[in-house]
């Protein structure tokens, strides 16, 4: 399963964003890596554009080829092709177990995920690109809801507003997929456009 393993820390400033969540280091040094990294760099439309498209990448944790057939499907369906791609990251199940309260990163839910921890339908779903549909439960297993990592992050749940087209019962150890979702619940910050303009050259 290939995935980024580089540090998340240095892609934030790199970006001017947070991708980790909650990441301290970031929030020490929110200015550039590198020896220069205060200084001013010319920008030409063509980095900005590449820059949005790196910084949905490592948001939502994929890997290029994988990002990329993300665009072409989004292309293929009706409406904006941007909020079309935005949506298909959201549905991906390790984003969902986020978003839901059970990790405290992306990388943590989908580790989740990889791991076997968590229950679809029923059913035991180790692939975290697996696409969530309305009316789908999540649950984290039965064996594994003593685990401090879940728990840990059930704490802070509280602390995280969990989008609208999503249902969590903290209790239940449970997700409810209500519908999908829209762009104006998506809070990634990414100028989708620039990603479409850039693929469009």
């Amino acid at each position: 399963m290939a995935r980024y393993t580089g540090p998340m820390t240095k892609k934030s400033r790199r970006f001017g964003v947070d991708l980790k969540g909650n990441d301290k280091n970031f929030d020490k040094r929110p200015y550039p890596p590198g020896e220069h990294g205060r200084g001013r760099i010319k920008e030409s439309e063509y980095l900005l554009q590449l820059r949005e498209k790196q910084k949905a990448r490592y948001f939502y944790g994929v890997l290029e080829k994988q990002f990329r057939r993300y665009y072409e499907e989004a292309t293929r369906k009706e409406g904006l092709t941007g909020a079309n791609l935005l949506i298909l990251l959201e549905l991906r199940l390790d984003n969902v177990v986020y978003r839901g309260g059970f990790a405290r990163s992306r990388a943590e839910a989908r580790q989740m995920v990889s791991h076997r921890h968590i229950l679809v339908n029923g059913r035991t779903t180790n692939v975290p690109s697996y696409r969530v549909r309305p009316g789908d439960v999540i649950e984290i297993k039965q064996r594994n809801r003593e685990s401090q990592a879940i728990l840990g992050s059930l704490e802070v749940f509280g602390s995280r507003e969990v989008p609208g087209w999503l249902q969590t019962d903290a209790d239940a150890f449970k997700i409810t997929v209500i519908d999908r979702p829209m762009r104006t619940q998506i809070d990634a910050p990414v100028q989708e456009q620039m990603i479409v303009e850039l693929y469009s050259k």
